[in-house]
């Protein structure tokens, strides 16, 4: 049995390992092939993870907001085209959704105003950069949508191939 971590300032994929109760060795065999050693080092930030490490660190321990965590932290792509996402409940997701969802209702009218002539004149730029931030919150809520069915998957709350047969 490894002893337990008394490190202060741990990194996100340490603090998941240790949310699942798992020695370095554990989350190494549940993982299959990412060693106890590797683990240690991207735990210590001697080295960088590798995706398909964080699939496996995503999956073993029942974290799968590691993969936004790796994309909008460590990839220069994702850094500039991903949203952070945060782990929220069911009802808070549906209702920042449905709160942007409204708002953009509103401002339809406006957007084909803006839109139909294929251009977007200097008066129509702010009501444009309004619209489109509302529907960057869209977005950012489906795709939280998105985590939390991946996560409550994870934990056995929703059953995986139930959800494969109705899609």
């Amino acid at each position: 049995m490894g002893k337990k971590s008394i490190k202060e300032n741990k990194n996100v994929y340490q603090l998941a390992r240790e949310a699942m109760d798992y020695t370095r060795d554990k989350a190494a065999e549940e993982m299959g092939y990412v060693s106890s050693d590797r683990i240690e080092k991207i735990e210590s930030e001697k080295t960088t993870p590798h995706p398909d490490e964080i699939l496996a660190m995503a999956s073993a321990y029942k974290s799968p907001e590691l993969c936004n965590y790796y994309c909008t932290h460590e990839c220069p792509i994702g850094q500039k085209n991903m949203p952070v996402l945060e782990v929220k409940g069911l009802s808070q997701i549906v209702l920042e959704m449905l709160a942007g969802l409204n708002s953009v209702n509103k401002e339809k009218e406006r957007l084909i105003e803006i839109t139909v002539d294929g251009e977007i004149s200097e008066d129509e730029i702010k009501d444009f950069v309004a619209i489109k931030e509302e529907l960057r919150k869209i977005a950012t809520s489906v795709d939280g949508l998105q985590l939390w069915v991946d996560k409550t998957i994870a934990e056995g709350k929703i059953d995986k191939n139930l959800l494969s047969k109705i899609k």
